[in-house]
């Protein structure tokens, strides 16, 4: 009987073996898709930031809308959050906004408010903030409006950019 046991031990032994082989070489023959993305957060500084109050659209291009009734283009409308512990926070344009299809005579310029501010390339930083608004935190509007050109808007495809510049008024000033 030890024998017959012995046997039959054996033989699971090898079943076993088998199968766990079979198994294995059904993993290695599986279809298989790895994916791979990039995952980012920015936790801003709690004395000063300047953060879009909804994140995931400063990535992507605006789109301003051709309104057929009016022959006119809508306007972006988005808020920030900003916070500055100290002083007031000041803001101005880079260089000036507009919108182009390639040829200058057809550029469409733009109108750029921040918290009902008017920024400018050619102006000095402003105060888009007060001192007291940016200590207790506060939720402001940014705002780009199309100028219409003289003779109106010419038919194209038109893409530009806007570049804001923001920094902390120096205490005092």
């Amino acid at each position: 009987m030890t024998q017959r046991v012995t046997n039959m031990i054996k033989q699971c032994s090898v079943v076993a073996l088998i199968a766990a082989a079979a198994l294995a070489s059904d993993a290695a023959w599986a279809a298989r898709e790895a994916h791979t993305f990039e995952v980012t957060v920015e936790v801003p500084n709690r004395s000063f930031y300047i953060i879009p109050a909804v994140p995931d659209w400063i990535h992507r291009p605006q789109r301003l809308d051709w309104n057929h009734s009016t022959s006119s283009l809508s306007s972006v409308r988005k808020y920030f959050d900003v916070r500055h512990d100290t002083s007031a926070i000041e803001a101005r344009l880079e260089s000036a906004p507009y919108l182009s299809n390639g040829r200058p005579a057809d550029d469409i310029s733009l109108r750029v408010t921040f918290n009902k501010v008017e920024l400018s390339a050619e102006m000095a930083p402003r105060e888009v903030v007060s001192q007291a608004e940016a200590a207790a935190g506060t939720r402001v509007l940014l705002q780009i409006d199309p100028i219409s050109p003289e003779g109106g808007y010419r038919p194209g495809d038109y893409a530009g950019n806007v570049l804001l510049l923001f920094s902390a008024r120096a205490p005092g000033e």
